[in-house]
């Protein structure tokens, strides 16, 4: 049977750390700064937030291609997500078999090894880059779901348009946010202010963590479009993450349990354990 240390350890580093066949062709780094005039960028980050969906559930068989250094894996999986609750990632091995989970709701993440029977259930804080990035529950939620999001908020809204530049970029606009030590850019569209691209920068005096997400094939999903067809490199120091994440048969299911119960047979293992097993590649 597959063994899950290289099955989940490479999915698990690259999605919870949001996290591709091939690097982006088009980068949102050292751009000229040049911010639109107020209603102008308001007018725009409105268009962006329109292709928010509406949509309640949004569920998908998934085909992954991960890649870890000079080790690439392909399984399949299923996609749960109900909105503002929970994101969930099955991985399944033979195609039939669910090999580990991945949940996150607004209060932990969970790990789950099936074959070995252990887990990790930690809080946000635990994960050294979704703490250093500011990356809780509705950050990961807006890069699943193709959206905008405000670090530390639920929700975006008007009165946080003004922390945002939005930067002119051919056919593009660049929205960016800087803080001290990071850094958000979001490439959209101009015309349909369909986010294109996410990318999420750490910057520290040991080493620098970056997330790249590309979207593509967008296909229609009730009135508006999904992204079916998502690339993400994670990268740390000199180690590189490479996930394809293409979406099937996308629908709106809604008749699933949104928690997972943990039984008693699994083992409960440490950030560091678990980490030190993802991480030894």
């Amino acid at each position: 049977m597959i063994k899950l240390s290289k099955l989940i350890k490479c999915a698990a580093i690259a999605l919870p750390l949001i996290l591709g066949a091939c690097k982006s062709t088009k980068t949102v780094e050292n751009v000229n700064v040049t911010t639109t005039v107020p209603t102008e960028k308001q007018e725009f980050l409105n268009k962006v937030s329109d292709n928010a969906q509406y949509t309640k559930f949004i569920t998908s068989k998934i085909k992954f291609q991960v890649q870890v250094g000079a080790q690439e894996l392909s399984l399949t999986g299923n996609l749960k997500m109900k909105r503002d609750d929970v994101i969930r990632l099955q991985l399944m091995a033979f195609g039939f078999v669910e090999a580990g989970r991945l949940e996150f709701t607004k209060e932990y993440v969970l790990i789950m090894d099936r074959i070995n029977k252990q887990y990790l259930k930690v809080s946000y804080d635990q994960l050294d880059f979704l703490r250093n990035s500011g990356l809780n529950f509705y950050s990961l939620q807006a890069l699943f779901w193709n959206e905008l999001f405000m670090p530390g908020k639920a929700k975006v809204s008007e009165s946080t348009y003004k922390e945002y530049e939005t930067i002119p970029d051919g056919n593009d606009i660049i929205i960016s946010l800087d803080q001290p030590a990071l850094s958000y850019k979001w490439l959209a569209g101009q015309k349909d202010g369909e986010i294109k691209m996410v990318n999420v920068m750490h910057k520290s005096k040991i080493r620098n963590t970056q997330l790249n997400w590309d979207y593509r094939d967008f296909k229609p999903l009730g009135n508006k479009k999904f992204p079916t067809d998502n690339v993400i490199v994670f990268t740390t120091g000199e180690k590189e993450v490479k996930l394809g994440m293409k979406l099937n048969y996308i629908k709106s299911e809604s008749d699933w349990e949104t928690r997972t119960e943990v039984s008693a047979k699994y083992k409960q293992v440490t950030v560091d354990e678990i980490l030190r097993r993802f991480m030894a590649l």
